[in-house]
């Protein structure tokens, strides 16, 4: 993901994922919970920490914006026909 210095910056750019990575699979977990990426998570929520598995380094768990939960598996959730839907987001 795109280290930003700025808490409260905003992207400059955006492109669609083409092929599968760890970094697309946990951008697809934070848009699918609502969020653009973990940077505009940890804004709303306002510094919450983000559960993580631990073996894979995949979001575990996200709060949407109405309070309730997505709990997500070890494994790979974002299929090879999702990958179009991912929106990635430079800084």
């Amino acid at each position: 993901m795109s280290c930003a210095t700025d808490n409260n910056s905003k992207p400059k750019s955006m492109s669609r994922a083409r092929e599968w990575t760890a970094e697309v699979e946990n951008l697809f977990r934070f848009q699918q919970a609502g969020y653009r990426d973990e940077l505009e998570y940890i804004q709303v929520k306002q510094g919450a920490l983000i559960d993580k598995w631990p073996d894979t380094g995949y979001v575990k768990k996200l709060q949407r914006r109405d309070n309730t939960f997505y709990y997500y598996s070890k494994r790979r959730e974002c299929l090879d026909h999702d990958l179009h839907k991912v929106k990635v987001y430079g800084y």
